[in-house]
């Protein structure tokens, strides 16, 4: 006789967990914007857990290096330089471009991907839905970089993630038109890709990072 099959339960992630989830979405989507000092005791009412586990998470968003601690006063969250914007567009730059180039011979296996991508921005855009809008924004750059098939610089791409979101967040939500134009930028690549011309399409892909570097500059 069978038995029927018990699903597995999934544990549910401790104090600590949840404590730094809160705290890096909301560094994250600008809900705790860069400047802003906090206290254990704000994050843990608004966190719903302890101050022992929101110590723990601080730490660990201290070694990510978005929170500075200054004992007994309370978290820090670290603003971005104009440095970091720096250094994170010339890699991404970097990335793109190689993983663009790279994918060119291929580009019709990535064609319908970044189309749904596009399709995505554009319906989370109509309903303004900012958060969803940086999802599939990011989506559609990482369709690119993955399909270049080379795993560390993949690795290298999702690891500048956090910065990417925070900044984009930023560039969304503060820069008025921003969405719009970088709509029509990725529907440039799109035609681009469809095109013969490999040169397009690597202008159009590095004229959106330049155009989106430019943006953050400006909210600074």
């Amino acid at each position: 006789m069978t038995h029927p099959t018990v699903p597995s339960r999934v544990a549910a992630p401790s104090a600590a967990e949840r404590a730094y989830r809160h705290l890096k979405r909301s560094i994250l989507e600008q809900v705790y914007p860069g400047g802003l000092l906090i206290s254990e005791g704000e994050i843990a009412e608004a966190a719903g857990v302890s101050r022992t586990p929101v110590r723990e998470a601080l730490l660990r968003l201290e070694a990510e290096g978005l929170v500075a601690l200054y004992p007994k006063r309370g978290a820090l969250i670290r603003p971005v330089s104009a440095r970091e914007i720096t250094d994170v567009i010339e890699a991404r730059r970097l990335v793109e471009l190689h993983a663009a180039e790279r994918v060119w011979p291929r580009r019709a296996e990535i064609r319908a991907d970044l189309a749904r991508r596009l399709d995505e921005m554009r319906a989370a855009h109509a309903a303004g839905d900012v958060t969803a809008l940086m999802a599939a924004d990011r989506a559609f750059h990482a369709t690119v970089v993955e399909a270049a098939g080379n795993e560390i610089l993949a690795e290298l791409y999702h690891r500048l993630r956090d910065r990417q979101l925070r900044m984009g967040e930023a560039s969304f939500r503060l820069s008025p038109g921003w969405a719009e134009v970088a709509l029509t930028e990725h529907a440039g690549q799109l035609a681009a890709l469809d095109g013969d011309d490999p040169a397009a399409w690597l202008d159009a892909v590095g004229a959106h990072i330049d155009n989106a570097a430019t943006v953050l500059r400006t909210l600074r």
